[in-house]
């Protein structure tokens, strides 16, 4: 065979080959980290960083947004572990964002808990939303510096990271001016998180979606309770609907999810899956998000749970 039938060969073979690769297995050594400020708000620079494999010639890859956890009033973008999720990732061709969010709860007497009103708790949710989106927008409009689809974005998140990005993504798309029309995210990867109503799931908005949680999570429901299981006479009562409640409404809209719960588990899984369940993330993303299969689907791992608030599951108990 000739130099120039064998090239000819190579570009015949569909591109879909090529995609398939990537975002399934592990496929760039070297990664590129830059830092940038998104936003200012109140004097404070918001950043994110972005990381790139490097060598690259797509130019225009998935991308996945992280949000850490830590109750809205702790935490950071680029600890160790979140460091090391993020340029792991970003190996298999993704683009890859962890961002800062506003972080209102801070140095505040209530912090995020059931002395927390309500009300301050839903506004905390907002601003976090706020955050999302202007993050969202400075990616899109610099999407041709990080090679960038912007139909391909990817909200991550745990715990009250996990909160801002279900409730960032169960929003309408957001419109950008872009020649492909509005911007809505491709998918959501919930660890350890919940919203306070499932209205907001309709057909349009009901994004393929993974949840890790566990069943005992003493903090966020798995399935409908109060926040931090707060008494109803306290101020920080506040219903939130977890991936129980939530993954019954997508089935009514037919929406594609993968629900992944711990019989037992506790708010550990809020970041534990970044390490030990690397793979299901992936695979997540490259089955829902890349080649967008419909198909939902539950997996338990069993444990003992406590039961009483926390509800009794006969999927644990079997």
């Amino acid at each position: 065979m000739t130099k120039s039938a064998f090239l000819l060969i190579i570009l015949l073979i569909p591109f879909s080959i090529f995609a398939q690769e990537r975002y399934s297995s592990a496929m760039f050594d070297e990664i590129s980290t830059e830092t940038y400020t998104y936003a200012t708000k109140n004097g404070e620079a918001l950043k994110l960083d972005v990381y790139l494999p490097q060598a690259d010639p797509e130019t225009e890859r998935a991308t996945l947004i992280y949000l850490h956890g830590g109750g809205f009033a702790t935490g950071n973008r680029d600890s160790e572990k979140i460091k090391e999720f993020c340029t792991r990732l970003a190996g298999y061709g993704y683009v890859v964002v962890s961002m800062s969010y506003r972080l209102t709860r801070k140095n505040t007497e209530t912090g995020f808990g059931c002395d927390c009103p309500a009300n301050e708790k839903l506004n905390t949710f907002i601003s976090a939303i706020q955050d999302i989106q202007d993050a969202s927008f400075f990616l899109v409009e610099n999407r041709e510096q990080f090679g960038i689809n912007p139909q391909k974005l990817i909200l991550a998140g745990s715990s009250a990271g996990a909160e801002a990005a279900l409730n960032a993504a169960y929003q309408p798309p957001m419109c950008y001016g872009l020649d492909s029309g509005p911007v809505s995210y491709a998918g959501v990867i919930s660890m350890a998180g919940a919203i306070p109503d499932t209205v907001v799931l309709y057909e349009e908005s009901a994004v393929p979606s993974l949840f890790f949680h566990g069943t005992d999570d003493n903090l966020v429901p798995y399935a409908t309770a109060p926040h931090h299981f707060c008494e109803k006479s306290s101020p920080g009562y506040l219903i939130l609907n977890g991936p129980a409640t939530i993954t019954q409404k997508l089935d009514k809209l037919n929406a594609p999810y993968w629900l992944y719960t711990f019989c037992g588990g506790g708010h550990e899984y809020s970041d534990k899956p970044m390490t030990d369940y690397f793979d299901v993330i992936t695979e997540f993303c490259y089955r829902f998000v890349i080649n967008e299969e419909k198909e939902s689907l539950k997996t338990v791992e069993k444990g003992i749970t406590k039961g009483g608030i926390y509800g009794v599951y006969e999927f644990c108990n079997n």
